[in-house]
């Protein structure tokens, strides 16, 4: 429950404080309070609301604090911050705290790699290992990353707001790619016992749609918006009744959000009259999916074709393993196979490579081999439902 209300938390908090640091503390402290008084005293009707109160009391008592220490400089000659009218600032509902917090967290005085990170652990609430995992580096790594980002805002005293005009743009870019992890994260969970979580990508389809309305004439946001609508038209077919896993080639299509798909496909129309790029890319090979009613449907020569120009837009890995998915159902599970040959080194320690890897070899008859990779696959996942499913996987091919 607080992995689902600590974003909401730091960032109403973060309005209050103007220090991203601070309101991380101070939720986490509201979380310590929970843990002491729920146990005896009950959890409340509202645990959400208890503990936003509950912040905020605490982050009350840190302004005044520093605005007692502001005045305390001011007595020595310093001038002062202006104070701020806390009741106000409570009460303030204009505008949307998670989107000042993703464009705070964002800013361009941060590396790209900082701002992606500090966004997934303030707004997707993603712990360090889980971004670690995203982004395939070291754990401590991500750790120092976010350490130095919050100390260079704190330091840089930020402003907590949604930029305008020309300074928009330019954020945009790393904003879109945060959201668009926010939204995997929850569309496959990296770690846990939930295959999906559907809040973080309800949050980060709610912040898609708020930059489509700030950045009406910008390709990519319509294409990142048309390519998160369609995966998540998927989410009710992606787990069975125990939570399961259901791959999308099994998936009951019946089950797809068509309202989903077809605010989906508007968006992507609306990229591609713009112009286009990496996410409307994506939308598209997401379409072709859609656009499918039975899986023998699927345009697998066209999808594999959007891949091939997605790698030479944007070179990547994942996007190599996921156009040897393609061409494997296009031209053979040899074809297939070969594309992955390369990738071996790169994405040694990528679950999904030795999985992709294990359905080929299987489609080629080559089961033993398939059985071990598949197993390397079980074996390299953090998350518990995608484990059993690939165990299962296995053990089928003895």
């Amino acid at each position: 429950m607080f992995r689902i209300e600590a974003p909401k938390l730091i960032a109403s908090l973060a309005r209050i404080t103007r220090d991203v640091g601070s309101a991380e503390e101070l939720a986490q402290d509201a979380l310590v309070a929970a843990l002491e008084q729920w146990p005896t005293a009950g959890i409340p009707d509202r645990p959400g609301a208890w503990l936003m109160q509950t912040a905020k009391h605490r982050a009350i008592d840190h302004v005044r604090h520093h605005q007692v220490r502001e005045r305390k400089h001011a007595e020595l000659g310093r001038e002062p911050a202006e104070p701020l009218d806390m009741v106000a600032e409570l009460d303030d509902e204009l505008g949307d705290d998670l989107l000042r917090l993703i464009f705070t967290a964002c800013h361009p005085l941060l590396s790209q790699e900082a701002r992606v990170a500090l966004t997934l652990r303030l707004v997707g609430g993603l712990s360090s290992e889980e971004i670690a995992r995203a982004f395939v580096v070291p754990l401590q790594t991500i750790q120092q990353r976010i350490v130095r980002a919050k100390k260079q805002l704190a330091d840089a005293r930020v402003p907590y707001e949604v930029p305008r005009g020309e300074e928009l743009v330019p954020r945009l870019t790393s904003v879109l790619e945060v959201v668009y992890l926010i939204f995997n994260e929850g569309y496959s969970a990296t770690s846990g016992d939930d295959w999906v979580r559907p809040e973080l990508c309800e949050d980060a389809l709610r912040l898609g749609r708020i930059l489509a309305r700030l950045a009406p004439t910008l390709a990519e946001v319509h294409g990142l918006v048309g390519l998160m609508e369609i995966q998540a038209s998927r989410l009710r077919a992606r787990v069975g009744p125990t939570g399961e896993p259901i791959l999308l080639l099994e998936q009951n299509r019946a089950r797809w959000d068509a309202l989903l798909i077809r605010r989906g496909l508007d968006a992507l129309a609306e990229a591609e009259q713009l112009g286009g790029g990496v996410y409307t890319l994506q939308a598209a090979i997401a379409a072709c999916h859609a656009r499918a009613k039975k899986p023998a449907d699927t345009d697998w020569h066209r999808i594999a074709s959007l891949y091939a120009e997605l790698a030479q837009l944007a070179p990547s890995p994942i996007i190599e393993l996921n156009r040897a998915v393609a061409v494997g159902m296009a031209e053979g599970p040899a074809a297939g196979l070969a594309i992955t040959e390369a990738l071996r080194v790169t994405l040694a320690d990528y679950y999904l490579l030795p999985s992709v890897r294990g359905d080929l070899l299987a489609k080629l008859g080559r089961n033993a081999e398939a059985r071990n990779e598949i197993t390397r696959a079980a074996e390299l996942t953090g998350n518990a439902r995608e484990q059993k499913l690939l165990l299962d996987r296995a053990e089928k091919l003895r």
